[in-house]
């Protein structure tokens, strides 16, 4: 869907490049029926009418776009006028949305980049737009957006693709390039930066050295933006069927201590590399999924990307002397205090996100009440999938893994084909001797 654009320096100029059908592989058969209904409507209409950014760019590159979304000259009250179907949205940035079941068309009108005086631009003291709704131009429209590649127009008056910002051209050449200055970009909006890793990654394209240059020196600023917004970010960036190269691109490019930070620590830290290859091969295992269409649970993904973090605080929690399943609910408890002041992650993914941790113990213990237990547990598929995870990282947990594997269709078999360890003093399940009530004397009289 649309992302606000924020206003660039006014040095930015557009110069208008035509590429005519015969010289673009944009077909009319790739574009959803409703985005071409409201397009042909608009432009019977009197009005301009262009298919905009992400879907222009992705067909280019043989991809299907998850949404259409269109810019035209005619102000939201006059698409409203022209669909039963349209409902208005937002203040800041007013919007139409056509509604055709499932499916919303969202329509922008171009936008201006001055202050017509008419109260309908309003900007915060550090530069970030509180209300945007002054109308323009294409040319203005154009300068306006993020990357170059996300600037281009397919116009349905004569199904050519109108470019202003050298934008065809950096797809051809599977570039991401900021318009205007990058540095001034990044500051208006830090989350940018993530966005650039985010497309780069999903469109297999490089970063423009330019516009990559000053990501490490900013990605501090991400601590400026709203950790909710970082945690839909990380759910683009991990859970759309490119997370490896995500991470990837998170660590080339310095951002991946912004967001995480004590995982990224913690990676530092470990020099075999194996809760590096831990964490690839459970994003590995993510966007396989994504591929297969099988669902994927961000309280997992979440425990994937957080567990250097974890070890490292159980370590250093067992170095201090606590008791090993203590340390274990401690180091849980820290890491998610710590980590949701960066990202916010709600409760419903957090709490099963530490749950898939603490099993973690369970599974060396193999007494047939503890294992009836744990087999019982709502957590323990995830639980188990994780421990296949972890074995990527050790093999030492192999024999848990083919216990475990066992268990799931026969138990009993299971204990008697590999005998466990004792259990941990202090588990949370170790059975209590109970303590017997003294009775009190019976009062005579």
């Amino acid at each position: 869907m649309h992302t606000d654009p924020t206003p660039i320096p006014s040095d930015v100029s557009a110069e208008l490049r035509v590429i005519p059908r015969d010289q673009h592989t944009i077909s009319r058969r790739q574009i959803s029926q409703n985005a071409l209904r409201v397009l042909y409507r608009l432009h019977e209409a009197g009005h301009q009418a262009y298919l905009v950014g992400g879907a222009v760019r992705d067909v280019l590159v043989g991809l299907t776009p998850k949404d259409f979304d269109i810019a035209t000259d005619a102000t939201p009250e006059q698409v409203k006028g022209l669909f039963r179907n349209c409902r208005l949205i937002g203040r800041r940035f007013r919007l139409a949305h056509v509604v055709f079941g499932r499916e919303i068309i969202e329509v922008a009108t171009f936008r201006a980049n001055v202050d017509d005086g008419s109260g309908d631009r309003e900007v915060h003291d550090g530069g970030r737009l509180l209300r945007d709704n002054v109308y323009g131009t294409i040319e203005d429209d154009a300068v306006r957006r993020d990357f170059t590649a996300n600037a281009l127009y397919y116009a349905i008056a004569d199904f050519s693709v109108r470019d202003y910002t050298g934008g065809f051209e950096d797809v051809q050449n599977r570039v991401m390039r900021l318009i205007g200055d990058p540095d001034t970009r990044y500051r208006e909006d830090p989350v940018r930066m993530l966005r650039a890793v985010r497309l780069a990654a999903k469109l297999d394209f490089t970063i423009e050295p330019g516009t990559a240059e000053p990501i490490p020196r900013l990605a501090a600023l991400l601590g400026e933006a709203a950790p909710a917004r970082l945690f839909e970010e990380c759910l683009k960036l991990f859970l759309s069927g490119h997370a490896v190269a995500s991470f990837e691109g998170l660590e080339r490019h310095g951002l991946l201590s912004a967001l995480f930070p004590e995982s990224a620590a913690a990676l530092a830290s470990n020099r075999s590399g194996a809760l590096r290859s831990m964490v690839l091969a459970g994003l590995a295992s993510t966007d396989a999924r994504i591929a297969a269409g099988d669902p994927v649970s961000p309280a997992f993904l979440f425990a994937t990307l957080l567990w250097p973090a974890f070890c490292r605080a159980w370590m250093k929690l067992q170095a201090d002397g606590v008791q090993p399943v203590e340390a274990q609910r401690r180091a849980a408890d820290r890491v998610t205090l710590h980590q949701v002041t960066t990202v916010a992650l709600p409760r419903r993914f957090s709490l099963p996100m530490q749950e898939i941790w603490l099993l973690q113990a369970r599974f060396p213990l193999r007494q047939r009440k503890r294992v009836t237990r744990t087999l019982s547990h709502p957590r323990f598929r995830a639980a188990f999938d994780f421990l296949v995870l972890r074995q990527t990282a050790s093999d030492a947990h192999a024999a848990d893994v083919a216990f475990w594997e066992e268990a799931q269709h026969d138990p009993d078999h299971a204990i008697a084909l590999y005998p466990g360890e004792e259990e941990v003093a202090g588990d949370e399940d170790a059975p209590r001797r109970r303590r017997r009530r003294r009775r009190t004397p019976a009062a005579t009289g």
